[in-house]
């Protein structure tokens, strides 16, 4: 038998070697996402050029050109009047937004019970943060005190009339306390109340199919400023003689059924998405209905339409603005609401409050936004790929 020769094998692995500079590094980076084509490469020149011509002016508006202190309008008009525009055209008037900072998060709140919402929003985010920590440990007793009991402290904290606490009607409150009492309040409500509407919608039960289809395709099917009408004004027409509705009650309710509509039809496209094996497997394993939805169906599900729930919850949150409408001022109405104060009248009160306003709304999406994406990168496990 002939032997071989086989000197020719390597015996050692050859050694690491740094990747190409054409293809690793910030330059390679540079080169496939802004100049990978010539028309790549005449966009992200436009956009640059874009760039230089705006971001100085806004910052010049924004910051280097800005009044940040003053009593009234005349420390604003000052500048304006002292500007190097032609028109007088100045920077941003920040000392309108200082002097009603109080009211644009706590609206017409009596000023010594205020520490009473700092101390509900210190309660809200202390309960909150751990459940947004994945490591975070007592998930169960936190979700526990967030969702069961933090609304009622919440209540006696905000509205008073217990425990010695003066009470506050609501018709005081206002600014980003609004916001985020409807909003939390949405959010808390129409997640579950979506998926009971889903299941309803998807049901073998035609009593519950129909009641399901026909609450979900009326909410649907008018604008959430009808709904809020209907919540304010008609509603009370059907309550018994001499029961009546506090007018943020009948907000809360209007948002909530509204949000529950779009939540049940996001929650029905994750159940359409799951294949019908997962099913068969569950009843294969003996489970009932609620346990099969429970444990194997709904969480994959949830999982599958994290970005539409987030934009069902970043939409709800932004139009909490229409409550205007029923003459409740959220962060935006109270703006607004400021901005005809004669005492800070000046060519850029308005610019100014409204881009505060749309600050803020913008850091609570935007925080939203991203910790979906969060989300779904850590519970991807790779499957659809």
């Amino acid at each position: 038998m002939q032997e071989h020769d086989v000197s020719w094998v390597r015996t050692e692995m050859v050694l690491a070697e740094a990747a190409p500079r054409s293809q690793a590094g910030f330059g390679a980076w540079f080169r496939k996402n802004l100049f990978a084509t010539p028309i790549d490469a005449a966009l992200t020149v436009l956009a640059l050029l874009a760039l230089a011509w705006a971001v100085p002016q806004i910052l010049n508006w924004a910051f280097f050109s800005a009044q940040w202190t003053g009593a009234d309008r005349s420390a604003c008009l000052t500048v304006a009047q002292g500007g190097s525009h032609p028109d007088g055209w100045s920077g941003a008037c920040w000392a309108f937004v200082s002097a009603k900072f109080g009211q644009f998060m706590f609206g017409r709140y009596p000023i010594e019970e205020r520490w009473r919402v700092i101390l509900t929003g210190i309660l809200f985010v202390a309960l909150l943060a751990p459940l947004l920590i994945p490591r975070a440990p007592y998930k169960g007793l936190n979700a526990i005190l967030f969702f069961g009991l933090f609304p009622f402290v919440a209540f006696f904290l905000l509205v008073g009339g217990f425990f010695g606490l003066p009470y506050v009607e609501t018709s005081l409150w206002g600014g980003l306390l609004v916001t985020l009492v409807l909003s939390y309040v949405g959010i808390v409500v129409s997640l579950p109340l979506g998926i009971i509407l889903a299941l309803g919608r998807r049901s073998h039960m035609p009593a519950v199919k129909l009641l399901s289809v026909i609450f979900i395709e009326t909410v649907r099917g008018v604008p959430l400023v009808t709904v809020l009408f209907m919540a304010s004004f008609m509603l009370p027409l059907f309550a018994p003689p001499g029961v009546t509705f506090d007018k943020l009650l009948r907000a809360l309710i209007g948002v909530a059924l509204f949000a529950s509509a779009y939540m049940a039809e996001v929650v029905r496209g994750g159940l359409q998405a799951i294949p019908k094996g997962q099913y068969e497997g569950a009843d294969s394993l003996g489970l009932g209905y609620w346990q099969k939805m429970g444990l194997i169906i709904m969480p994959q599900a949830l999982k599958l339409v994290i970005p539409g729930i987030v934009n069902t919850f970043i939409g709800m949150f932004k139009d909490t603005t229409l409550v205007l409408i029923i003459s409740m001022f959220d962060l935006l109405g109270i703006v607004k609401q400021n901005l005809a104060d004669a005492n800070w009248a000046t060519p850029q009160t308005a610019k100014t409050g409204l881009v505060f306003a749309g600050f803020v709304f913008w850091i609570f999406c935007f925080s939203m936004s991203r910790y979906s994406m969060y989300m779904e990168r850590r519970l991807d496990t790779g499957l659809r790929r």
